[in-house]
C-alpha cells in the first residue's frame, strides 16, 4: 500500500460523505466534554490541552471539560454513554467510537510538520543486536514485546498487519511476554532497556525528542509503516446541530492567529481540515485483511465456519473497494473540472 494511496484517501475522504444526519438530535447543551486518548501521561496532556480546550470554551461559549482514560477503550466508552462529546481519536479508535459509540467523524488534525499524516513504527534500544524485523522474529521467543493500546492505529493495527498477520505470526505466542502500554511508555521501556522491542509512531517520537530527548537518543527504528491518515476529531452524532456548527466554526477557523499557532504548535498540530467517517476505509480494509488471516489459520474452526467468516469478510472487502472506487472516480472528476475552469 503505497503513500499516495494514503494520502488520496485521506485528504479526499469528505468528497462521497456527508457531515449530516437523520438521529434524532438532542437539545443544545451549555458543557462539552471532551476527549483525549492516552498516548501519553495524562498529566502531560492536560498541560498540552489546556490552552487549547480554553480557547475552544472561549469561542464557543461552552463550558469545556477534559475526559481522560487510562486507555483507549475508555474514551470510546464514554462516548457511547454520552459521557463525551467530541473527542481526539486515532484511525483505530475512531473507528471503534463510529461503529460502536455514536461517534461521527467530523474533522481532521493537520501536523505542523507539512506531512499528510505520519508513520507506525517498530524500535529497538540503539545498543540491541536487532537491526531488522525478521531479526526480532527470529529470536521473538527469547524477547519481551511493549505492544500499543488494542485500540491504537499506528501501535496495534497497523504493525499487527503488515509485521505480524502477513506472516501468520501471532505475537502473543511467538515473544516470551507481550505487554501493551501507551506509545510514552512503550518507548521509555525500551530505552530503559525494560523491553526490548517495541511499537510507536512518528509523531511521538517527535513529542519523545522535545520531553525526553535523553531517552530518545537511546531508540533505533528497524521498522517503518506505509503513511496513516492524520488524526481524527469524532462528534457524537446526536449532538444538537447548533452544537455541531459552533464545533465546526472553532475548528475549521482555528489556528490563523500567532497566539493560536503557538497553541496547535505544543500538539503537533497547525489546524484542521474537514473529515467524514470515510477517512477509515483504509483502516477498515485492513482491519478486515488482519481479520481474515486470522480466521485461515484458526485450527478451532470447522472448514465450514471458516468458509463462512471468510466469504462474509471478502464481501465487506468488495463493498469497501467499491466505495473507494466511486471516491476516485468522483476525486478525478472533480479535479479534471477545476483544471477546465
Amino acid at each position: 500500500m503505497s503513500i499516495r494511496f494514503w494520502q488520496r484517501w485521506a485528504l479526499a475522504a469528505v468528497a462521497t460523505f456527508g457531515l449530516t444526519t437523520g438521529s434524532v438530535q438532542a437539545a443544545e447543551q451549555q458543557t462539552l466534554n471532551f476527549g483525549i486518548i492516552s498516548t501519553e501521561s495524562t498529566q502531560a496532556q492536560q498541560d498540552l490541552f489546556k490552552p487549547f480546550l480554553h480557547d475552544l470554551a472561549e469561542q464557543t461559549g461552552m463550558k469545556v471539560r477534559p475526559f481522560f482514560a487510562t486507555d483507549y477503550a475508555g474514551v470510546i466508552q464514554a462516548m457511547r454513554f454520552n459521557k463525551v462529546d467530541v473527542a481526539w481519536f486515532g484511525n483505530k479508535s475512531a473507528m471503534e467510537a463510529v461503529d460502536h459509540a455514536g461517534g461521527q467523524i467530523f474533522a481532521q488534525t493537520v501536523p505542523d510538520n507539512g506531512e499528510p499524516g505520519y508513520w507506525s513504527l517498530m524500535i529497538v534500544n540503539r545498543n540491541s543486536p536487532w537491526h531488522t524485523v525478521d531479526d526480532v522474529l527470529t529470536h521473538a521467543s527469547e524477547l519481551t514485546f511493549g505492544n500499543g493500546d488494542p485500540n491504537s492505529t499506528s501501535g496495534y493495527l497497523v504493525p499487527g498487519y503488515y509485521i505480524f498477520a502477513k506472516r501468520g505470526i501471532d505475537p502473543k505466542s511467538a515473544f516470551k511476554r507481550t505487554l501493551n502500554s501507551s506509545h510514552e511508555t512503550n518507548a521509555l521501556a525500551v530505552a530503559n532497556q525494560q523491553v526490548d522491542v517495541a511499537t510507536f509512531n512518528t509523531e511521538s517520537m517527535a513529542r519523545l525528542k522535545e520531553t525526553h530527548p535523553d531517552a530518545a537518543q537511546k531508540l533505533r527504528v528497524i521498522w517503518k509503516s506505509p503513511l496513516i491518515p492524520s488524526d481524527p476529531l469524532v462528534w457524537r452524532e446526536n449532538l444538537a446541530d447548533s452544537t455541531k456548527q459552533k464545533l465546526r466554526q472553532f475548528f475549521f477557523n482555528y489556528g490563523k492567529t500567532p497566539e493560536q499557532k503557538k497553541v496547535l504548535a505544543k500538539l503537533q498540530w497547525s489546524g484542521f481540515d474537514r473529515s467524514s467517517n470515510a477517512q477509515l476505509l483504509p483502516i477498515r480494509q485492513i482491519s478486515l485483511y488482519r481479520q481474515r488471516q486470522e480466521i485461515e489459520h484458526d485450527d478451532s474452526l470447522s472448514a465450514n465456519e471458516q468458509q463462512q467468516k471468510i466469504a462474509a469478510i471478502d464481501k465487506r472487502l468488495k463493498q469497501i473497494d467499491q466505495q473507494m472506487d466511486q471516491q476516485q472516480n468522483r476525486q478525478a472528476s472533480q479535479t479534471s473540472t477545476t483544471d477546465q475552469s
